[in-house]
């Protein structure tokens, strides 16, 4: 039998048990045990495996003096703070430290980031996690693509109409970027997709759908002629600023 991958064996082992193969011939059938096939039949995805605790390296009776020494550069003029190599030699000499300068070099690209983040002088990275309803909303790009036409690169522009809940995405690329492009791309994907989304459909500053932006401000005017395209399909708000995904 050929080897398969965890998933694989766990789908088979879900399908043998529901067509009514026992446990103790689903053990022979796959050469697993009784756990295994218990696990399979309970849950659709294996356990995660589990994460080893770090193997200690010569480097860890050192972690503290290192930290010292970046913590020390954090108030140090520019030109006096250390670098690895610095705190590589100062390791060695000053402590008898037995570590490479690989370890170091690798700790400290690690750690630095950490203490600047402690101390208040880096900001924290954090993201804002998005949640989507069914059917509600969409998102559109229209851009410029290369491809091979007749053994030629030629530059298009594709349409992208993509759910923003299932991901489901509808394409088509064109010879134009123009107006007439942009409305057929779309009566492409809703006709495609069966329906128009229920809330939002987002966009970037598509010139098609833009007439020009207002000032610091940064309003949007849309064009007549796309104010009066979307009235057809019943769009209420259409012309939310891809750059501003995700901003309250």
């Amino acid at each position: 039998m050929p080897q398969m991958s965890k998933v694989e064996l766990y789908t088979a082992i879900r399908r043998d048990h529901r067509g009514g193969m026992k446990i103790r011939e689903i053990e022979r059938k796959y050469n697993v045990s009784w756990r295994t096939v218990r696990k399979a039949v309970d849950s659709v995805w294996p356990e995660p495996r589990k994460q080893l605790p770090p193997r200690p390296t010569a480097r860890d009776p050192y972690r503290s003096l290192i930290d010292g020494m970046l913590q020390a550069d954090l108030d140090a003029p520019r030109k006096q703070r250390h670098t690895i190599t610095r705190i590589f030699h100062r390791l060695v000499e000053e402590h008898a430290a037995d570590v490479s300068y690989q370890m170091v070099r690798r700790y400290v690209a690690d750690r630095k980031p950490q203490i600047l983040v402690e101390s208040g002088k880096a900001p924290v990275e954090a993201f804002v996690p998005q949640t989507h309803q069914p059917g509600m909303e969409a998102e559109v790009d229209f851009g410029d693509v290369t491809v091979r036409l007749a053994g030629e690169l030629v530059t298009c522009y594709l349409f992208s109409f993509r759910l923003s809940y299932s991901g489901k995405a509808v394409h088509r690329v064109f010879a134009s970027c123009g107006q007439e492009a942009f409305f057929e791309g779309h009566v492409h994907a809703l006709r495609t997709l069966g329906g128009v989304p229920r809330s939002k459909v987002r966009y970037d500053n598509l010139k098609a759908a833009v007439a020009r932006v207002l000032g610091l401000s940064r309003a949007r005017v849309e064009a007549d002629r796309w104010i009066v395209f979307r009235s057809h399909f019943g769009h209420r708000e259409l012309l939310l600023p891809a750059r501003h995904r995700g901003r309250p």
